[in-house]
C-alpha cells in the first residue's frame, strides 16, 4: 500500500516550458513517474523537451487522464494555477512554488474546500513513494523502500533523514513534503492519519519548525490516535522571538510558536524526541530496533 502516490498516478505538469518545471518533468519522468505531459497557456498543441502541452489542465485531464497535478507556475500565478487544477477535478495537486501572497492562498483555500481535491503544499519538495512514484524536486536516488513514514515542514531536513535512514539500510514507506508556508494545504495530522492506516509503515518521521501552531496540533492528534512510534524533531530550537527563520510560517509571534513550546507538546503526546538533526536517524533506527 502506498501514501497519496504510487506507480498507477498520472502526472500532469503545469509551467512545463519554464526551465524548472522542464527540467523537474523530466527527473521525475527519469525515476518511472508516469508524466503525460504539461500545460503552459498559449503553447497548447506543442511539445517541450518531448513532453506534449496544453492551453489548459481540463484540456490535459479529458486527454490524457491525468489525476495529480504538479505545479512550477511562478509566484503570482500559482494561487490561480491551483484552482484550475482543482476545478478540472484532478484529486491531488502538488504545488512546488515558493513566495505566493499569503492573500492570494487564502483565496485558494477557501476554494479548494468546496473540491474534492487535496493539495500538497505550496512551498513543498512534494510526495515520494520510492521505487514507485516521484513527484516533485527530491533527489530521488538517496531513497529507498521501506517501513518509515517522513512528513516534514523542510524540504532539505526531508533529504537529510532520508539520506540518514537509507545509510542504515532503513528504507521509506513515502515522504511527504507539507511545505512552510503559514496558509498551506495537506497538513501533519492529515499525514499521520494515512501513515497510521498504512500497514506499509512501522514509524513516523515527523520534522517541524517554529511558527504556528500546526505541530502542537498534530501532538494532540498523536495522543489520541497514533498507535505507531513518532519520532520528532523541530528546527529553530536557537531561534529568538520574531525573526523569521527560513520559511514564511517560521516565526515566533506574539510569545506562541516556540520550539520548546512543540517539543513539549510532541513530548507529552508520547513522540520520542531529537535534540539535532545529525540524531534523526539514529534515533529512528533505535525505535525500530535496528
Amino acid at each position: 500500500m502506498s501514501v497519496l502516490v504510487d506507480k498507477s498516478t498520472r502526472v500532469l505538469v503545469q509551467g512545463i516550458t519554464g526551465k524548472e518545471g522542464a527540467f523537474h518533468a523530466a527527473r521525475c519522468k527519469e525515476y518511472g513517474t508516469k508524466v503525460v505531459g504539461g500545460v503552459t497557456p498559449g503553447k497548447g498543441g506543442t511539445t517541450h523537451e518531448g513532453f506534449a502541452v496544453w492551453n489548459t489542465v481540463e484540456a490535459a485531464v479529458r486527454q490524457e487522464g491525468a489525476d495529480c497535478a504538479l505545479i512550477f507556475v511562478p509566484a503570482p500565478a500559482a494561487a490561480d494555477a491551483i484552482m484550475e487544477a482543482a476545478a478540472a477535478g484532478l484529486p491531488l495537486v502538488i504545488c512546488i512554488t515558493e513566495g505566493i501572497p499569503v492573500t492570494d492562498m487564502v483565496r485558494a483555500k477557501h476554494y479548494l474546500a468546496s473540491t474534492t481535491s487535496r493539495l500538497i503544499g505550496p512551498n513543498c519538495p512534494g510526495v515520494i513513494t520510492p521505487d514507485e512514484a516521484k513527484i516533485g524536486i527530491m533527489p530521488g536516488h538517496i531513497h529507498k523502500r521501506g517501513p518509515v513514514g517522513v512528513v516534514s515542514r523542510s524540504g532539505t531536513l526531508t533529504y537529510e533523514v532520508v539520506g540518514q535512514l537509507t545509510a542504515r539500510g532503513i528504507g521509506q514507506s513515502s515522504c511527504v513534503g507539507i511545505g512552510g508556508d503559514p496558509v498551506n494545504g495537506t497538513n501533519f495530522i492529515d499525514v499521520l492519519r494515512l501513515f497510521n492506516d498504512d500497514p506499509e509503515t512501522r514509524a513516523i518521521m515527523m520534522i517541524g519548525e517554529i511558527g504556528g501552531t500546526a505541530e502542537e496540533d498534530a501532538a494532540a492528534f498523536i495522543k489520541a490516535h497514533v498507535k505507531k512510534p513518532v519520532v520528532a524533531f523541530i528546527c529553530g530550537q536557537t531561534a529568538p522571538p520574531g525573526r523569521r527563520m527560513g520559511h514564511a510560517g517560521a516565526i515566533i509571534a506574539g510569545g506562541t510558536g516556540t520550539a520548546a513550546e512543540k517539543m513539549q507538546a510532541l513530548g507529552g503526546a508520547g513522540a520520542t524526541l531529537v535534540r539535532s538533526p545529525a540524531d534523526m536517524g539514529a534515533t529512528v533506527a533505535t525505535v525500530l530496533g535496528r
